[in-house]
């Protein structure tokens, strides 16, 4: 029996998100157990005429993967990827994992050879996104694994997730539609200014964007949404920010993290757990010390941390920055294998002012 809610969500997907047309070549990607949300996908995209290619995963591979493959095969990179890089029109990923930390005791080290052996790939694909010459979209499918690190049941997490989705309005886009209009005059408001203060408990952090790009984020690269981002300038961040969340990458979770920055870098990291994961990580390249990206959360439907990044950067009354590689459109600099958000919650005595007026209080967006 058919989940209605995947079906809604397929739809918001493939018309919507990604708008797929006759003759797309589509890739749709995530671990069998998204079969419901692949297989609707799939039947959308054969129904519009578009070229559909399903590519699952066994979860556990990835874990066999770190443990057993050697240097060359983690510098290997199938030419099969650099083409999809390349000639895909569309691509479908979805998150659905059976178990979030099953990464947590491999070499962390392996990690950043894979990552730099790939990152020519994920830069041309970023590239031709950014050019108008190939849409992308990450969602999630709900199982176990993300219903536990978000302490609910499978069904309450469902119900959460579907939610913050916004499947069960009457007319979902139209919904979407309207919080897009909400970040437009939002990125009004930030046209021409420069210099963010972002202040809170364990944190007190100067930023600056003057030029840069600040997108919205309405529904189209992931799902669901709701932020607005940039790249702040390279070279112009300074003081200090502690993060409220633990903060994921590759299955690990490093938790109290606080970061010190002069002129743009990192100068000092440190954690209350997996310390050493967070050093080797920003020390993966040369730009790991480097913010590629800044972000503000806007969706007030997501009411706390799940452990799902694609969730909590978006939760209203938060920031977020990203370490490493920026998005192209925003008009960054930074080079980068590594690209980790870490989330800042504002919602408790927290403020964002914007060349001195405030934008946000208490979590409250002012604008």
């Amino acid at each position: 029996m058919r989940d209605e809610r995947v079906e809604k969500l397929a739809d918001i997907l493939v018309d919507y998100s990604v708008r797929v047309t006759e003759g797309d070549l589509v890739s749709i990607r995530g671990s069998y157990l998204a079969e419901p949300l692949i297989l609707a996908i799939y039947q959308r995209c054969l129904e519009r005429g578009a070229h559909p290619l399903i590519r699952t995963t066994v979860p556990l591979a990835a874990n066999y993967f770190y443990r057993f493959a050697s240097k060359e095969q983690l510098e290997f990179v199938w030419e099969t990827d650099r083409w999809f890089s390349e000639n895909l029109d569309c691509s479908f990923s979805i998150i659905s994992d059976s178990n979030t930390r099953q990464l947590s005791r491999i070499d962390h080290s392996k990690q950043g050879t894979m990552a730099r052996a790939r990152k020519e790939i994920g830069d041309r694909w970023y590239a031709r996104a950014a050019a108008g010459e190939a849409r992308w979209n990450v969602t999630l499918f709900p199982t176990e694994a993300h219903a536990m690190d978000a302490e609910m049941s499978l069904p309450e997490y469902e119900e959460f997730y579907y939610g913050a989705c916004l499947v069960d309005a009457k007319d979902p886009v139209a919904e979407w539609r309207k919080v897009a209009d909400r970040h437009a005059r939002l990125l009004e408001w930030m046209k021409g200014r420069n210099e963010l203060h972002i202040q809170g408990e364990g944190t007190d952090l100067i930023l600056e964007v003057g030029g840069r790009t600040w997108l919205p984020a309405d529904g189209k690269e992931n799902f669901p949404d709701g932020e607005i981002f940039t790249a702040p300038i390279e070279t112009a961040t300074r003081g200090h920010v502690s993060f409220s969340f633990p903060a994921i990458h590759n299955g690990v979770s490093a938790e109290g993290i606080r970061l010190e920055f002069e002129n743009g870098r990192i100068v000092d990291a440190s954690a209350e757990k997996n310390e050493d994961f967070l050093v080797k990580t920003l020390d993966t390249d040369d730009g790991g010390r480097v913010l590629g990206e800044l972000g503000i959360g806007t969706n007030y439907g997501i009411p706390g941390f799940s452990g799902e990044i694609l969730l909590d950067e978006k939760i209203g009354g938060t920031v977020h920055l990203a370490v490493g590689m920026p998005y192209p459109e925003c008009g960054g600099t930074n080079e980068s294998a590594i690209h980790w958000d870490m989330v800042c919650d504002l919602r408790k005595g927290g403020s964002i002012t914007v060349d001195g007026d405030p934008l946000m209080e208490d979590g409250r967006l002012l604008v």
